[in-house]
């Protein structure tokens, strides 16, 4: 599955817009503030009905109109699917799939899938434990689908389970071993999926790290919380803890503690790693997820990446970009890579690359562009 085409009324900086997309690599230039983030932004939009950005729907509606509306054309095995979302501020987003109203993109099997690198992705190395697992929990809903709801019944069962230990009183603890079952039976389901989908992307993270120049040594290891492998394991832990969990009246163990550990040399590169470190982690572990997504999947998700050559040496860039384009063990896929300079993206003027200016909150292909 690929993107094909962007249709955008009023959204961010932009009136109306209507781009194309090859089926490789788009390069996106233009100078700073002229609308490239916008319009990745506007992809992943159109592919999730989010915005990485900002949860105000304010935000996204251009200024001086009411409403905006986004509309992502893909293309498929199966024939063209269109994907929508309209945002009226103080409203509920209008979600569509080939016409039809959808609660969420994520349950919509025609939608193309994207990751996302930005310059404020270095939060995911630099960042709290929080923001390492939800990003495992999205890997493990994009290779497999129909667990991405064991995370949601793991999180009914701790907000019930927490509010019983808010509320106390009697009869409690009767319930409480209800809900340490409960708690334990999904829990041990999602470390189970969170292990398996680390053992998919480690050795793939290790050498993608030293392919682009981290280092032979860089580790990806899930560091769980609890120490059981099953749910009677975990229900014992919790019962444990009981006491601890009455006091505080919170439930402090489990899979929600859980973190994910990237590492160089045996150091953790949250603490030891330098920025240029943490960013070329971060790209091999989005790489490596396009990777493992790709084989599971048969297409992997489409790249994003906004201004991810600036900052890397001439020999990163052409090693990313390949890695991009696909080689031998990568099966090639669809990015756009926004920059304000072309000489950035190694093999920006090759045939097969496609080029949109962008400017004034207008696109153009290239060769508009040189006409203009």
């Amino acid at each position: 599955m690929r993107i094909v085409g962007l249709r955008l009324r009023d959204f961010r900086s932009y009136a109306a817009a209507e781009v194309r997309f090859g089926p490789g690599v788009t390069v996106v230039h233009g100078r700073n503030g002229a609308g490239k983030t916008n319009l990745l932004e506007a992809i992943y939009l159109g592919c999730t009905g989010g915005s990485w950005r900002s949860a105000s729907d304010r935000e996204l509606v251009r200024f001086d109109a009411d409403v905006a509306r986004v509309e992502l054309e893909a293309d498929a095995a199966d024939g063209p699917h269109v994907l929508s979302v309209g945002i009226e501020p103080g409203q509920r987003r209008r979600l569509r799939a080939d016409g039809a109203a959808v609660e969420r993109m994520a349950d919509v099997a025609s939608r193309p899938l994207a990751a996302v690198f930005l310059p404020d992705r270095l939060e995911l190395v630099k960042g709290g434990p929080a923001l390492r697992r939800a990003h495992v929990d999205q890997v493990v809903a994009a290779l497999w689908p129909a667990r991405a709801a064991t995370r949601r019944a793991y999180g009914r069962a701790l907000a019930q389970r927490n509010a019983l230990l808010a509320r106390g009183g009697a009869g409690m603890i009767a319930s409480l071993d209800a809900w340490d079952a409960e708690l334990a039976r999904h829990g041990a389901d999602l470390m189970a999926d969170r292990s398996r989908a680390i053992e998919e992307l480690a050795p793939r993270f290790g050498a993608l790290a030293e392919e682009l120049g981290l280092g032979a040594a860089a580790e990806l290891a899930y560091r769980p919380r609890a120490t059981a492998h099953d749910a009677p394991g975990l229900a014992a832990e919790l019962r444990e803890r009981r006491d601890r969990d009455l006091e505080r009246r919170f439930t402090a163990h489990g899979p929600h503690r859980d973190d994910l550990r990237l590492s160089r040399d045996g150091r953790d590169l949250r603490t030891f790693g330098s920025q240029g470190q943490q960013r070329l982690a971060v790209l091999a572990l989005l790489l490596a997820e396009r990777e493992a997504i790709g084989a599971v999947r048969g297409t992997p998700p489409v790249m994003l990446l906004d201004d991810a050559m600036s900052e890397l040496d001439a020999g990163r860039r052409e090693r990313l970009v390949a890695r991009l384009r696909g080689g031998e063990e990568a099966r090639p896929g669809q990015s756009v890579i926004t920059t304000t300079d072309l000489a950035h993206v190694p093999g920006a003027d090759l045939p097969g690359t496609t080029r949109l200016a962008v400017a004034e909150g207008v696109v153009l292909a290239d060769a508009e562009a040189d006409a203009a």
